[in-house]
């Protein structure tokens, strides 16, 4: 996907690693600063495999096709989206004949010690000819990763983090504490998605999906800004950090003739996601000031575990009575629960020193979150052909959501059950109804001209943060401000939710298909106006990060794209994108820093996000240029390919040059491959940045958590780094 996002006008996607989907970015809307672990989850768009919408990065074997669709959808097809959606269309099985294929990868990386390796296949039975198939695609990846975590404790709570002071690390020292570990950002990666159709008739069909993925890593895909003497490809990181993703998807899919004035599409499906992942929370209790720095041994880690469960039905009528008028109807429920399970260790904690209470797991906070968001949906669309080249389109969509949390939290330091299961549930619930609605217009000029008009409405719905909900009432708050004095980190009622945020995009351009389909170029100009929208923040008790609602913003540009065959056996590709997304209306009190008039620790402050700010996370300019050559060799043909791609500068966080954040500069890669291809074979050799460019794309944290805390290093500000230079062999083989 983040191959695609290089070639796609409008798509933003940075490149955190394995350790989650990733974040995707479409015409700049995103409010949230950027992160170098990346995201699991993103409801402001729709990600399919198939029929079936999830935010989740399946690899893209015996894919047929890739559709992009940018701006609000909701009208066409079941999930409702504020930016846009992107739909996987895999093969379907073959009924009439055996199909099989075979594809091995083996390359290098640079900075990394070990070979990278993919091994792939697909396998079509028709089991009853013309009724009966079933279609496989399975692999297994891995890449060996390049980031080391040379600072490594070796007995964590005894170990010393930095045992020569916060400048240097002396041999000694390093050897008596610390421990070096290579290339943690590997990613191992095992995928299956299998495929029955069952044909009745030309007129029924049923196809039943079963789709498998899990992802190991150990590392986070970051440098650590020089902390200790790390370097560009090292982590500073205290304790390793893995991460293990897995994914199941089962659907059901049928598709039918009804009495030939509507084809029939009604989805199923049932998807389980579950994320285990273990950090270094040292900074975090540093941060909070409770005193630890004071114990030279000090060190922490967290453990998560988010498991997101969906079921979502769609059922889709299609006109296919022909006439000038055809049109869309469905239906759609979706629902999602997700658990959320952390706990914060710290090892060998001196219970005496600091007067706390000890227990078994050592364990300073635990907390967790269940959480149910329901959405119906009823939507369609209609299209008149007003003449043969004229049509006009008009769409809506009428939706209903409702939003429950509940969850605690406990402190076993001063007194708490260890685990929060422990202790009634605290939690609230929020709901609400709306509409969106869809215009479009286009005229074709000629069969390879055609002008369109579209003015749409994106809606996205809101839900729980994942957060505990405070105490009710809240302890240690004799002043009744709803200020807990020991730093509590919860959600007080108005913070455990979040609401909807919606959109307007009118958007007008050109499609063409030139010179005997020689030439084809696409140009469109939009404006989409953001209203209520989804920001981060945190909450006023622990500073821990959540989604609020407020301000305005507006995202505005072009895209263009062009594919050119000048002479025969050469063609040219390329793609270009303006992208100017900004605050169009002040957030007061929304960005919180360190109050950098204070010393390190200094209570956090909030400062306003204003009006013209740019919005973070995506390109304003980026763009991709790529040509092929083609000549016949022997029995086939002898593939020359070369492209480069530009991503302009990225900002951070709102109000970056004034809020400590980053605006992260701009940068070119360069891929080129070379194959020999036949009807049944290919054998080729790939190198991707060619150059091997360094590159930043995304931060974590800001630069008022960084310097000294009483002596202690700060290790919070992390640098996420692209991939650098790749080169190998490729094989396939098919029959």
């Amino acid at each position: 996907m983040r191959d695609l996002a290089d070639f796609t006008p409008g798509m933003t996607i940075s490149d955190t690693g394995p350790g989650s989907t990733g974040t995707i970015v479409l015409r700049g809307l995103n409010a949230s600063d950027t992160d170098t672990t990346g995201n699991s989850y993103d409801n402001a768009l729709g990600v399919y495999l198939g029929e079936v919408p999830l935010y989740y990065d399946f690899k893209l074997l015996d894919i047929a096709r890739v559709e992009t669709l940018l701006g609000p959808q909701g009208t066409l097809y079941g999930l409702g989206t504020l930016a846009g959606a992107i739909r996987n269309i895999p093969n379907r099985p073959n009924l009439g004949r055996f199909e099989g294929a075979a594809h091995g990868r083996l390359y290098g990386k640079n900075h990394g010690s070990k070979a990278g390796y993919q091994l792939d296949g697909v396998i079509n039975i028709p089991i009853i000819t013309d009724h009966v198939a079933f279609r496989s695609a399975t692999g297994y990846y891995y890449d060996p990763g390049f980031i080391d975590y040379p600072l490594l404790l070796q007995t964590p709570g005894v170990s010393l983090p930095q045992p020569d002071g916060p400048d240097f690390v002396t041999p000694a020292g390093y050897a008596a504490n610390l421990r070096k570990e290579k290339d943690l950002n590997f990613e191992k990666t095992f995928t299956t998605r299998n495929q029955l159709l069952v044909q009745f008739s030309e007129d029924l069909k049923v196809d039943f999906t079963y789709a498998y993925q899990q992802t190991r890593t150990d590392g986070g895909q970051y440098n650590s800004a020089g902390v200790l003497g790390t370097g560009k490809y090292e982590s500073a990181g205290r304790y390793t950090e893995p991460s293990k993703r897995r994914a199941h998807l089962g659907s059901m899919e049928i598709n039918a003739n009804i009495a030939s004035i509507a084809d029939l599409v009604a989805t199923t499906a049932y998807t389980n996601v579950k994320n285990r992942n273990r950090t270094d929370n040292t900074d975090l209790l540093l941060d909070l000031d409770y005193g630890y720095e004071s114990f030279p041994a000090f060190s922490s880690w967290n453990e998560s575990e988010n498991t997101r469960k969906q079921f979502n039905q769609e059922v889709r009528f299609v006109s296919r009575h022909g006439g000038p008028f055809n049109w869309v109807i469905g239906g759609f429920y979706n629902r999602q629960k997700l658990q959320r399970d952390y706990v914060e260790h710290v090892p060998n904690h001196p219970w005496v020193a600091f007067g706390t209470l000890p227990n078994p797991d050592e364990v300073e906070y635990a907390s967790y979150t269940r959480s149910t968001v329901t959405e119906k949906a009823i939507f369609g669309e209609g299209t008149f052909k007003v003449t043969p080249k004229w049509q006009v389109t008009a769409g809506a969509r009428y939706f209903g959501y409702k939003s429950k949390i509940a969850g605690a939290l406990v402190v076993p330091l001063i007194g708490d059950p260890v685990s929060p299961y422990d202790l009634p549930p605290a939690g609230g619930t929020a709901k609400k109804t709306g509409w969106v609605w869809k215009l479009n217009s286009s005229y074709n000029f000629t069969p390879g001209i055609m002008l369109y008009a579209t003015y749409s409405k994106g809606y996205r719905i809101g839900g729980p943060n994942s957060v505990a909900p405070c105490p009710d009432p809240l302890p240690n708050d004799p002043d009744g401000d709803h200020i807990n004095n020991t730093q509590l980190p919860c959600g007080l009622p108005n913070e455990i939710q979040f609401g909807p945020d919606t959109t307007k995009n009118a958007e007008i351009g050109i499609r063409t298909q030139l010179f005997d389909h020689k030439l084809t170029f696409n140009f469109n100009v939009f404006q989409i106006k953001w209203n209520g929208i989804q920001v981060s923040s945190a909450t006023l008790n622990g500073i821990v990060g959540i989604t609020v609602n407020g301000g305005k913003a507006k995202s505005e540009g072009f895209e263009t794209s062009f594919q050119l065959r000048p002479v025969p056996r050469v063609s040219l590709q390329g793609t270009y994108s303006y992208v100017n997304a900004r605050l169009t209306e002040n957030v007061p009190n929304n960005i919180p820093v360190n109050d950098p008039a204070g010393t390190y620790p200094s209570v956090p402050i909030k400062l306003d996000a204003l009006s013209g700010d740019r919005l973070p996370g995506s390109a304003k300019n980026s763009g991709s240029l790529g040509v092929a050559y083609t000549m016949p060799f022997k029995d086939g043909n002898l593939i020359a390919d070369w492209a480069a791609t530009y991503r302009g500068s990225v900002v951070t966080r709102l109000g970056w040059d004034r809020a400590f954040g980053d605006k992260l500069p701009g940068y070119v890669l360069h891929r080129a491959s070379l194959t020999y291809e036949t009807d049944r074979y290919s054998l080729g050799i790939f190198a991707n940045n060619i150059f091997d460019k360094y590159a930043v794309n995304a931060v974590n944290q800001d630069r008022s958590r960084t310097g000294l805390n009483d002596g202690v290093v700060l290790r919070y500000y992390k640098r996420s780094v692209i991939n650098p230079r790749t080169f190998g062999i490729e094989v396939r083989a098919k029959y």
